[in-house]
């Protein structure tokens, strides 16, 4: 997910506004979840600052410390003294539309039996299978190369505290962690593991351009909610969050479902289009066109540019005229470099990722695919493309 997480942990990505972490968290409460454990590790005062206590949700938060990171069944053998009666464990970097979640923890929660959900995928060995049958789990397998079906584990579980007695029981997997897949498979040696099929609404986000994907989703449910100042001449069509203390300038034409933020300013004279997500304080000025990207926080888009189906972090500045390509012409999907190896993002559109803290100068044209990593410095003129390594200065 680099270079989106180089500052920030995966679960407090924005979609539609809010952090993964949050939809879920909002999706528990309205399912009757009042009670909620958060295991934190790496940069947790962040998670912390973030969620606070859980009241602004509506729920009562506790922090739990991973220290070291033995897997899932570790984590979750933690808090063997604070759980004793069924609870549900979500992972934390797992997307469902709230809709999806919200039916199948309402299937789940008032049953007797642990359970787990899983998910029809195309490319299953991605994952690892879950084999199931007349509701019931048959079988988990780990990574493979001939996986065994097309459904996989979609990191949702309501359990019965006798968990924990197989988790005491689970040995050191291949990868050296105490895997919570094989503490399952001690428990199906016992007892039933029932299975809940999520058909739609499910995503694992595990590269950067699989946030816009999951922003589409959800703002397919987004509210719509009106709490800033929108002038004479500005147009809003379809469902648009505008946050307080946020500015729709006369002439910004805004077709929804767009999400703005708050203390934001929108125009004048610019044109938003569908499954845009805008954090707190950004600014979309004259004559700037911009469709299917998230802008996180204190990130500047001022006048004169266009950016497609992108994700751009925090406190990022375009200088005038800068353009984000989002389309080959040849119409193929658009390639990515991950990890040093050229990869299809699967996309026909896609726009460039770009980190914290980038600064772009006028003038700037930026081919699909492109990655750029945090604090670099893109020169007037320059033609970018590939991926720049962090710090970068293009001249």
């Amino acid at each position: 997910m680099r270079p989106l997480t180089a500052n920030i942990p995966k679960p407090l990505l924005p979609l539609a506004g809010k952090s993964m972490i949050a939809h879920t968290i909002e999706v528990m409460r309205s399912s009757g979840v009042d009670e909620i454990f958060v295991l934190v590790g790496w940069r947790a005062n962040r998670l912390k600052d973030h969620l606070g206590d859980g009241k602004k949700f509506g729920v009562n938060i506790e922090y739990v410390t991973q220290k070291n990171r033995l897997g899932t069944a570790h984590a979750i053998g933690m808090l063997r003294d604070k759980l004793n009666d069924r609870f549900c464990c979500a992972y934390g970097d797992i997307i469902f539309s709230p809709a999806a979640l919200k039916e199948a923890l309402k299937k789940l929660i008032p049953g007797e039996e642990s359970s787990i959900c899983v998910a029809p995928v195309e490319d299953p060995s991605r994952y690892g299978s879950v084999g199931v049958k007349d509701g019931l789990v048959t079988g988990i397998w780990e990574k493979s190369s001939e996986p065994r079906g097309n459904l996989v584990n979609a990191g949702v579980y309501v359990l019965n505290p006798d968990i924990f007695q197989f988790i005491e029981q689970t040995a050191l997997s291949p990868r050296r962690e105490y895997e919570l897949t094989d503490s399952l498979t001690l428990l199906m040696k016992k007892q039933k593991l029932r299975a809940y099929v999520i058909e739609k609404g499910w995503l694992d986000i595990a590269r950067p351009w699989e946030l816009l994907t999951a922003n589409e989703i959800i703002m397919k449910e987004m509210v719509p909610e009106m709490k800033g100042d929108i002038e004479p001449g500005a147009t809003l069509n379809g469902p648009v969050h505008v946050g307080e203390g946020t500015e729709i300038l006369s002439g910004a034409y805004i077709i929804g479902p767009v999400y703005i933020g708050r203390d934001c300013v929108i125009g004048p004279n610019c044109y938003i289009r569908p499954s845009t997500s805008l954090g707190n304080r950004c600014k979309v000025g004259n004559a700037v066109e911009m469709k299917n990207s998230i802008l996180m926080d204190d990130t500047k888009v001022p006048h004169n540019s266009y950016v497609g189906d992108s994700v751009i972090g925090e406190r990022c500045n375009f200088g005038a005229g800068t353009k984000v390509a989002n389309l080959r012409l040849d119409n193929r999907p658009v390639p990515v470099i991950i990890d040093g190896k050229r990869v299809s993002s699967k996309r026909r559109k896609l726009g460039a990722i770009i980190g914290d803290d980038v600064k772009i100068g006028i003038n700037v044209s930026i081919e699909p695919g492109t990655i750029i990593e945090e604090e670099s410095f893109i020169g007037p003129g320059a033609m970018v493309s590939g991926y720049v390594v962090r710090r970068s200065r293009i001249l």
